[in-house]
């Protein structure tokens, strides 16, 4: 996370699948399905919906923290095929099963929550009224940056040279 304040803060409820899974390993699957924009009327961990093979839950409320130095990033993430937001889910070792470590807009943040042993983390498409919020905040924060490509000092080919043995004194 960044140590810069948030400029603008997204409210958001997160919803997860809990599925069978065909493992001798584990008995589910758990995986972040979807993001609300906005907050429902629902505790966390209520179930919304299920069949025979999963279990739909509201897994709790999240914030998107959006940032002025990412406007880059959260740009490049709106004009991909189907902008995102990554969801980050840790297990708790007890019930609920997990908790929501971080919900991102910034798809070098979501790929840095993949690092292993960080727990699930799922990619799920962007509600509209989020997108939007989003399109505000970067037509008002982004500054564009030109880049500049560094010249490197060039090497001094005498500094490369071999060298002889080189004695010291009492060595011979």
């Amino acid at each position: 996370m960044n140590v810069i304040a948030a400029l603008v803060r997204i409210p958001i409820g997160v919803v997860v699948e809990r599925c069978k899974a065909n493992s001798p390993w584990s008995e589910f699957i758990w995986r972040p399905t979807a993001v609300l924009g906005g907050l429902p009327d629902a505790d966390p961990w209520t179930q919304l919906a299920s069949d025979e093979e999963s279990v739909t839950f509201y897994a709790g409320a999240a914030e998107i923290e959006l940032y002025r130095t990412e406007t880059e990033n959260y740009r490049n993430n709106l004009v991909s095929a189907v902008p995102s937001l990554w969801v980050a889910l840790l297990s708790t070792a007890g019930d609920p099963p997990y908790e929501i470590a971080a919900v991102t807009a910034d798809p070098a943040e979501g790929e840095a929550l993949t690092e292993p042993g960080q727990g699930i983390v799922e990619a799920v498409p962007m509600p509209a009224s989020v997108r939007d919020t989003i399109v505000s905040f970067i037509a008002e924060h982004h500054v564009e940056r030109a880049f500049e490509k560094r010249q490197r000092n060039r090497a001094d080919p005498e500094a490369l040279a071999r060298r002889g043995p080189q004695y010291r004194s009492g060595d011979e």
